[in-house]
């Protein structure tokens, strides 16, 4: 299958999964109908009461930024405006699992009206420190492994809901055999301590064999081990592939140094990935993202009970390319793939330009 048709085919099945599984919720990069705009002009216009919100993120870089950002900019359209009747306690844990959890234990005795927690280890640590303040979970990609839901898609607590990023493996690894197609082995680069990416390995392991190819995977706790674990991908694997891996995405710009210098390709499943140095990615617009969550969290202060707002998940796929990162990497990208996929050098010239 194409990465075309399978973007096709991907986008319709989120089309029906997203109409019963949050009604009235929707992106908001596309263009808004007029019941829509209606609607979220009537919901600004009312005045609304004071409200409090505490976020958390486990570290900060642009993918979990620009989330944070859609989620602010979602509310503020909706009529809760940070610094006028809305406060935001944002909090970074700097990559430190210790920290997220002081974090979490701060935001449990200020009690907020509603805690954003981004990333996996984040919502680990809210969970743990409060079974009574609503709590919102995003970016998490493997809610299941996580212990956040159960296998029948329910929270495990009566205060928590969420928006998952669980991405088709099948497409993505379409994606890396278009662009390399004679691969045999792919280099993964993952934190051990983060339940996403050991989750994502795993379920690597099991889809690769019936494909021909192997995974070599190489475990890295911190930032700063990034680059080395990269370097030791030479001679041994033909591609990269990451998603969703916080302490790759705080160190990516040494990923990408090494494999530039090895001339092995990156693909990614976010957009930023690419800008700052992957060769192509498959997934979601992390800012389109952050607006879907606050949707859920525009619902909880507007009075809604957390536990009937059902976890969502959020798995329509974009593609992007750079065929300059690409270059540098050794490889130049299919022509359906430049077709198909959003340049994002084109649109780093096009700022430029302006």
């Amino acid at each position: 299958m194409t990465i075309a048709s399978t973007l096709r085919l991907s986008l319709y099945g989120v089309a029906l999964s997203a109409i019963s599984t949050l009604g009235l919720i929707g992106c908001s990069n596309s263009s808004t109908d007029t019941a829509a705009t209606t609607e979220n002009s009537s919901a600004a216009d009312v005045e609304k009461p004071a409200k409090s919100i505490a976020i958390t993120q486990i570290v900060e870089h642009p993918s979990l930024d620009d989330m944070r950002r859609g989620i602010i900019d979602e509310l503020a359209d909706n009529g809760y405006v940070e610094g006028q009747n809305l406060t935001v306690n944002f909090q970074s844990a700097q990559g430190n699992t210790a920290t997220a959890g002081q974090i979490a234990k701060q935001f449990a005795g200020d009690n907020p009206d509603a805690i954003v927690a981004i990333s996996t280890p984040s919502a680990q640590s809210i969970v743990a420190a409060t079974t009574t303040i609503p709590i919102i979970y995003t970016a998490v990609s493997d809610p299941l492994g996580a212990k956040l839901i159960n296998e029948d898609g329910k929270p495990f607590q009566s205060n928590l809901t969420g928006l998952s990023s669980q991405l088709p493996l099948e497409p993505q690894l379409d994606l890396l055999q278009q662009i390399k197609p004679d691969m045999k082995t792919i280099g993964y680069v993952y934190s051990p301590g983060e339940a996403n990416s050991v989750s994502l390995r795993d379920s690597l392991k099991q889809a690769l064999p019936a494909r021909g190819l192997t995974l070599l995977d190489i475990p890295a706790n911190r930032p700063t081990d990034i680059g080395m674990a990269t370097r030791s991908l030479q001679g041994r694997a033909d591609i990269i592939y990451t998603s969703f891996d916080n302490n790759v995405a705080s160190a990516f710009e040494a990923m990408t140094q090494a494999a530039n210098e090895l001339k092995l390709p990156i693909v990614a499943s976010d957009e930023f990935s690419v800008k700052r140095g992957a060769a192509a990615a498959l997934g979601v617009n992390d800012y389109d993202f952050g607006r879907t969550t606050g949707k859920m969290v525009y619902r909880v202060l507007n009075g809604e009970a957390i536990n009937t707002i059902e976890p969502a998940v959020m798995n329509d796929l974009t593609l992007y390319i750079s065929p300059k990162h690409a270059k540098t990497q050794g490889v130049s990208l299919p022509a359906e793939l430049l077709k198909n996929g959003i340049n994002v050098d084109e649109q780093a010239q096009s700022t430029d330009n302006k």
